[in-house]
């Protein structure tokens, strides 16, 4: 099992604007440039799936696994034998707003998808957290 995590810890922003910045899955793509589009049918809680795209990729289908309203989300992608979660928690601490996003990839082919997928997504974290409490601000 591979095991990454970034943390970022803000006053720009409190919990439920991060909770409604997400939860708002069908307009992903309105703060994110480096998606093409992201849909969700029915409510962002736990057994509900959506699926975004992107740019200049394939489609991809995620189950959302965890959702605590204001406090943490995880989400699941399945690929060909091996899987990758997703865990985003908000945390409100003396210093501000922990914002915590682990990524975990495990299975018999983890290490392939690894270097594929889950490698870049933890490399653009640090930037992408920061257009997400931007954009999470002004709501």
């Amino acid at each position: 099992m591979w095991t990454r995590s970034h943390v970022v810890i803000t006053k720009e922003v409190t919990k439920e604007q991060m909770w409604k910045l997400f939860s708002d899955v069908n307009n992903w793509q309105t703060w994110d440039e480096s998606i093409e589009f992201a849909h969700l049918d029915g409510k962002f809680e736990q057994g509900n799936f959506f699926v975004f795209q992107p740019k200049g990729g394939p489609k991809i289908k995620l189950k959302i696994l965890e959702a605590i309203e204001n406090y943490k989300f995880v989400d699941l992608t399945t690929f060909p034998f091996a899987k990758m979660y997703g865990d985003h928690t908000f945390e409100e601490t003396p210093e501000g707003l922990k914002l915590t996003t682990t990524m975990i990839v495990e299975g018999f082919l983890g290490f392939l998808w690894k270097k594929l997928v889950a490698q870049k997504i933890v490399d653009d974290l640090p930037k992408d957290m920061a257009i997400q409490i931007k954009a999470a601000s002004k709501l």
